[in-house]
């Protein structure tokens, strides 16, 4: 008789749990859900699973991802050197290869206490805006602090200081769920040191960054702005309290503002330009859109070091290989879902729809028929992202703006793949500074708009925290 009821209790748990509430009630799979990224999903779920192309890629178009893959993986070189298609490094940078922040296409993790540098976490700098600053904010959304740019560069050439030395503390806190259960969660201070060129601006703001993972990236751009608009709600018509907005950033390409909706702000409008920024940001190396080192008029020394750029004025990274680079983030596919079908995954599904969390984190998009490559083009995706930017209240801040965004606004992440992070990047640190040790902290973060959804998750007992974490942990 125990063995029996130990089966039918996550049976029992999928159609119970929810008896009380309006939510969809889940009693099966639907069809396709395995499929997050439609046709171009690909079945590996090993350590390998964030780095497959996409799996309706035709054979003849594999040589250009994996020719993309060499220059994502493969580490840049101070110039002048004779690898002249891979020369131009720095002068100030924060890593050598994009795979190094993306780990397996993975994602990043904030420095360990030993760590001699931060590597796949960033730290963006801004000081308040001005008004004499108006254009400045509008191509670049912020006002970049005076001597150190707009993101801090721990590592440089020889001859060449770098800005600085990051390092992360955490002051424990704690939350408990309705049952007594405590939740050890950790607010983390970052702590800048070693400065190279002087004093910050006295009001500078900060925001640690952790690389996301690259799957689904082509698939996420596919999607028509309107289906993304179709979900803002920025008066909160519905009064169901949840605000999405949609950033509106500078396209460097356009030459105009346009929809944002990459980067933990949104920040970016499109795939090229991320990549473009990333280059010249992390890695210090020029392209055509942004050909100037990232080097601020107080950083002579940067600003006279060598550089990569051709005789006859190619940029370090040239069109070619940011088109390769370009084609090989747009196709990085989304593993296949696991255990979809199984009582507990089904009642963690109910869970989650029952304390809302769906309002952001959208299940499903159909992407437009005229994608950027044939192999993305409609698709029906399961990203479990809105794109937009919500208030998430004072606990998630950085109190630094970004366009349209506020000190408290943040895009959905996709929640695709999450289940594998430890698998393929070692670790399960989650949200933008990684200060989430696993998902159940990850959640416990959520405020502003995602309040009421958090406390409906405090009420929840181990058995159905147990549940939506499956849930989770099944994407």
């Amino acid at each position: 008789m125990l063995s029996l009821l130990l089966r039918l209790s996550p049976l029992l748990l999928a159609t119970s749990l929810v008896a009380c509430d309006d939510a969809p009630r889940f009693t099966q799979a639907e069809p396709g859900e395995a499929l997050g990224g439609g046709k171009a999903t690909v079945s590996k779920r090993d350590q390998n699973a964030y780095s497959m192309p996409s799996a309706n890629l035709a054979p003849s178009r594999r040589l250009d991802f994996s020719v993309g893959n060499s220059f994502f993986r493969n580490p840049w070189v101070i110039a002048p050197a004779t690898t002249t298609a891979r020369d131009g490094l720095g002068p100030l940078f924060n890593t050598n290869a994009c795979q190094n922040c993306h780990i397996k296409d993975g994602r990043g993790h904030p420095p360990g206490p030993s760590a001699s540098n931060a590597v796949s976490m960033l730290v963006h700098l801004s000081i308040p805006d001005q008004p004499y600053y108006a254009k400045v904010i509008e191509q670049l959304g912020i006002v970049p602090e005076p001597v150190y740019g707009g993101q801090l560069q721990d590592m440089a050439v020889p001859g060449v200081a770098p800005e600085g030395k990051v390092r992360v503390d955490y002051t424990p806190v704690t939350v408990t769920f309705n049952d007594g259960t405590p939740i050890e969660l950790r607010q983390p201070q970052l702590q800048i040191s070693q400065l190279g060129y002087g004093p910050m601006h006295p009001d500078t703001r900060f925001s640690a960054r952790i690389a996301p993972p690259m799957i689904g990236l082509g698939l996420l751009e596919a999607i028509p702005e309107s289906a993304i608009l179709a979900n803002a709600d920025p008066h909160d018509s519905n009064g169901d309290g949840i605000r999405g907005r949609a950033n509106q950033v500078w396209d460097d390409a356009l030459g105009k503002t346009v929809m944002g909706r990459f980067g933990w702000k949104a920040g970016q409008p499109n795939l090229n330009q991320q990549n473009v920024h990333a280059f010249s940001g992390d890695m210090g190396l020029t392209t055509s859109l942004r050909p100037m080192d990232d080097c601020t008029a107080a950083q002579v020394d940067c600003l006279k070091a060598a550089n990569g750029n051709g005789a006859n004025g190619e940029q370090e990274v040239s069109d070619n290989i940011l088109r390769l680079v370009l084609f090989y983030t747009r196709n990085l596919a989304v593993p296949i879902r696991q255990d979809i079908d199984s009582p507990q995954v089904l009642a963690g599904k109910n869970l989650f729809h029952q304390a809302g969390c769906q309002s952001c984190h959208t299940p499903s998009f159909t992407t437009a028929a005229d994608a950027a490559e044939p192999e993305l083009a409609n698709q029906i995706i399961r990203p479990y992202s809105d794109l937009l930017l919500h208030d998430m209240g004072p606990g998630l801040a950085d109190n630094r703006t970004e366009f349209a965004a506020s000190g408290q606004d943040w895009r959905t992440p996709p929640l695709w793949g999450i289940g594998l992070t430890q698998t393929v990047s070692g670790h399960t640190q989650f949200l933008h500074d990684g200060r989430a040790r696993n998902l159940l902290e990850a959640v416990l973060w959520h405020g502003g708009e995602a309040e009421a959804a958090k406390q409906h998750v405090l009420t929840f007992n181990a058995e159905q925290r147990t549940a939506l974490l499956a849930f989770l942990n099944s994407l």
